[in-house]
């Protein structure tokens, strides 16, 4: 039997792995931390926090469910790929930079605000279809020779270290915010916008490439 300092081992491991992995969803948290301050960045985060929780859960209880959502892969791929270039293009082209004031005396965003944005990180996460393939994969590996409170610790340790580093990146970002012009946060909205829509097109590329080759 795993000891619970292994376990935590492990999951930290994992944490750093998922960490590590550069994706849409960091230039978005920058992103949301900059236009909209900490409550934007921490609204986000919620939302992939939330879900991260709902694949682990899936993952490890009902990893046949999962499988079998991993069987419409290409179109979650799609789906995915679709909603990041239309956010890339909304950032390009559409989108007007509203700065929110930091001072929680002064009144920022709104509730339908913060749900807004909730959705965008839990979206932008789940239809992204390496996130379920890493969860999925995880849970497989880890059922094999580890007990449910062993799981509990590793998969805990794991998003939990996820969480203080998406906390410090909202942070972080908070602080470069201070330090910015209005017009270099257009640029930055631009640029995140440019980003995603890459991410989006090679996503899409990837998912047509499979497709056509199975």
């Amino acid at each position: 039997m795993t000891t619970a300092f292994e376990a935590i081992g492990k999951g930290l491991a994992m944490g750093m792995l998922l960490a590590l992995s550069v994706g849409p969803v960091i230039f978005a948290v920058i992103k949301q931390s900059i236009n909209n301050g900490r409550e934007g960045g921490f609204s986000f985060i919620a939302g992939v926090w939330f879900s991260d929780l709902l694949l682990i859960v899936l993952a490890n209880l009902f990893s046949e469910l999962l499988t079998r959502l991993l069987d419409f892969k290409q179109l979650i791929g799609i789906a995915g790929s679709a909603v990041l270039m239309a956010m890339g293009i909304y950032y390009l082209f559409l989108k007007k930079v509203h700065i929110h004031p930091e001072d929680v005396s002064v009144p920022g965003l709104r509730n339908y605000d913060h749900a807004k944005i909730a959705i965008q990180g839990f979206l932008l996460n789940t239809l992204n279809p390496a996130v379920m393939i890493f969860w999925l994969t995880a849970a497989t590996a880890i059922s094999v020779g580890h007990s449910v409170r062993d799981r509990v610790i590793i998969f805990g340790t794991a998003i939990g270290f996820n969480m203080v580093i998406d906390i410090i990146k909202v942070t972080l970002a908070g602080k470069l915010r201070k330090k910015l012009t209005l017009k270099n946060i257009r640029l930055i909205n631009k640029l995140s916008g440019m980003i995603l829509f890459i991410f989006g097109a090679i996503l899409l590329a990837g998912v047509l490439f499979f497709i056509n080759h199975i």
